[in-house]
């Protein structure tokens, strides 16, 4: 069986969960993450701190091994059918269900305990937050919306971060919502991309998506609008003056820009799934890692 992208060779029982979760799939929204808490040190320098960011960090990492950990375990089924997916480590035998769910189990308690070690808020929020996150797992069964509640859960990431520095919301109170929306529409647009792999697939077993539903050059139309929906969101908080960010992290949404702009005329002149795979991770990590350096920079240089 052929082995996915961005898993790991080897049979170590680490090498067998860091696939398991896809581990290398954390660099997409991880930098986002820090990009929250960059735009909260704006109002709390005090706050960011070398532990809170170790916390941010564990607490994030922990929530995305437990929510992918989840979804593996829900559509073990579905992969074992898929040729694309059935040498994923459920489906293969290669970890047992009860070995995932001790490790989803144990990613969640990591997770929650790190939230509280930030602050109160973020602590009480944090089961509310992990149960979006499974919820997702669910949603193809039933709606073709299942890309923006991946987006969505992503766009946890943050608000969490902001809230993780700040310890309350924002001012004006809509800015934390276009930061979230912004990761929400760049989710969901290359996700619609990534599900062009399975299309035949869902429509045949009657899971939900966008392109299952509207075919390959609608959801590639589809997912321009959501990549352009996102860009403007990103635009907006400069713009708007929602957070008191600089130059510099204007170029990075138009550096955001102009990745996505190369994502979309890759995957349009090819149907292959191997260059949709690579298309998806390496330009979407660009796009999260340029824009936290970027915003980064902006911080430290022009703040």
């Amino acid at each position: 069986m052929t082995r996915e992208g961005q898993t790991f060779a080897g049979e170590s029982l680490a090498a067998r969960y860091a696939s398991f979760v896809k581990l290398p799939h954390t660099l997409f929204a991880l930098p986002f993450a820090g990009t929250g808490a960059i735009v909260a040190s704006y109002l709390y320098p005090g706050e960011v701190t070398v532990m809170a960011a170790v916390w941010i960090v564990l607490a994030f990492t922990a929530a995305r091994f437990a929510a992918m950990g989840f979804n593996r375990i829900v559509d073990r089924e579905f992969d074992a059918a898929n040729p694309r997916t059935r040498a994923r480590e459920l489906p293969a035998g290669k970890l047992s269900v009860p070995q995932a769910t001790a490790a989803v189990l144990v990613a969640g308690v990591v997770f929650i305990a790190a939230a509280f070690q930030l602050n109160p808020l973020c602590g009480w929020l944090s089961p509310l937050a992990l149960g979006w996150t499974f919820f997702y797992s669910y949603t193809k069964r039933f709606t073709a919306a299942a890309h923006l509640v991946l987006g969505f859960s992503l766009s946890i990431a943050p608000v969490g971060a902001y809230l993780a520095i700040a310890g309350e919301w924002s001012e004006p109170w809509w800015a934390l919502l276009v930061l979230s929306a912004g990761v929400t529409f760049w989710t969901a647009g290359f996700d619609t991309i990534y599900a062009l792999q399975d299309i035949d697939f869902d429509r045949d077993t009657g899971l939900r998506s966008i392109p299952a539903r509207l075919g390959v050059q609608k959801s590639l139309t589809v997912a321009r609008l959501l990549h352009l929906g996102s860009v403007s969101c990103f635009l907006a908080i400069a713009a708007f003056r929602l957070f008191p960010v600089g130059w510099l992290y204007a170029a990075a949404v138009g550096v955001m820009g102009g990745l996505l702009l190369i994502e979309h005329r890759v995957v349009a002149k090819t149907q292959d799934v191997l260059t949709i795979d690579r298309a998806f991770f390496r330009l979407n990590v660009l796009v999260s890692t340029s824009f936290f350096a970027l915003t980064l920079l902006d911080r430290l240089l022009l703040a």
